[in-house]
């Protein structure tokens, strides 16, 4: 009976995952097969048949160069490179001075902080709009960027949950031979914290890269990918395969980094750290 329940569990664990890798790869491959077809073979197929040509990159070009696709990659890149810069150095040094620190309104700051996560972002918009206005930012990427670093709560309590798991020994450690403050944090604290790092950069940089309403209202002048991917609704709207091949562009940096960062995550934090 032991033995017919552990099959039967272990039958249903796999075959949950086999179902999962089927919805997740069932829309990609109805998206990559119509970005290799033609538009009259895109008409006469169905979405499950594969391309006749797996080397017709046609649709690819023209999205790449009649969407307007390059000025978003190169805006999106440069959005996220400063915002994740700013958010990775604004929030491991927040967590670092909360939960290193013994200080009068400690316990204000971290419940403010859990205030701002439930408060809906919606609801702030006009006075967010009137705030970039009145600085002069509106239509530049500093206004972007000064967005993105501005909602980075989420990213500060990733940031106090790894901290809380390096031991406090290190840091006196440190300072027994001489270290201040500073150098505990660039030098031990920091390079700690890469895991949780990382854990920022995949989650709130896909964030930043898939935002669409920011750039759409803040920087209307300029492309972003996503902005740049809303123009195929004009003059692309009935050409679902050149749609198509935007969207894997639009897909592809986001996997790749996706794939290059994830063994952070899984990597212990300070194995080894204290003997």
């Amino acid at each position: 009976m032991n033995r017919f329940v552990r099959a039967l569990t272990g039958t249903g664990k796999y075959a949950s995952l086999v179902l999962a890798v089927i919805l997740v790869l069932l829309p990609l491959s109805v998206v990559l097969f119509a970005s290799l077809k033609t538009h009259a073979e895109y008409a006469a197929t169905g979405p499950l048949t594969p391309p006749q040509n797996w080397l017709n990159f046609d649709n690819f070009a023209t999205a790449f160069h009649q969407g307007a696709m390059v000025e978003g990659f190169v805006n999106t890149t440069f959005v996220l490179i400063v915002s994740l810069a700013g958010t990775i150095l604004i929030g491991t040094m927040a967590a670092y001075a909360i939960d290193r620190f013994q200080f009068r309104g400690r316990k204000l700051i971290m419940g403010l902080f859990l205030v701002a996560t439930l408060i809906p972002s919606v609801t702030s918009q006009v006075a967010t709009f009137q705030i970039i206005s009145g600085l002069g930012l509106f239509n530049t990427k500093a206004a972007l960027i000064l967005l993105f670093l501005g909602t980075d709560i989420i990213a500060i309590y990733i940031f106090l949950q790894f901290m809380a798991s390096i031991p406090v020994s290190l840091d006196e450690a440190a300072m027994l031979d001489g270290a201040n403050r500073w150098t505990i944090y660039w030098r031990v604290i920091l390079p700690l914290l890469k895991p949780a790092i990382a854990t920022v950069v995949i989650i709130k940089g896909i964030a930043i890269y898939n935002e669409f309403y920011l750039p759409f209202l803040y920087l209307p002048s300029e492309g972003m990918i996503s902005t740049s991917l809303f123009r195929f609704k004009g003059p692309f709207g009935a050409q679902w395969e050149v749609i198509s091949a935007g969207t894997i562009l639009v897909i592809l940096p986001t996997l790749i980094a996706f794939l290059a960062l994830q063994r952070w995550i899984y990597r212990g934090l300070v194995a080894g750290a204290v003997k």
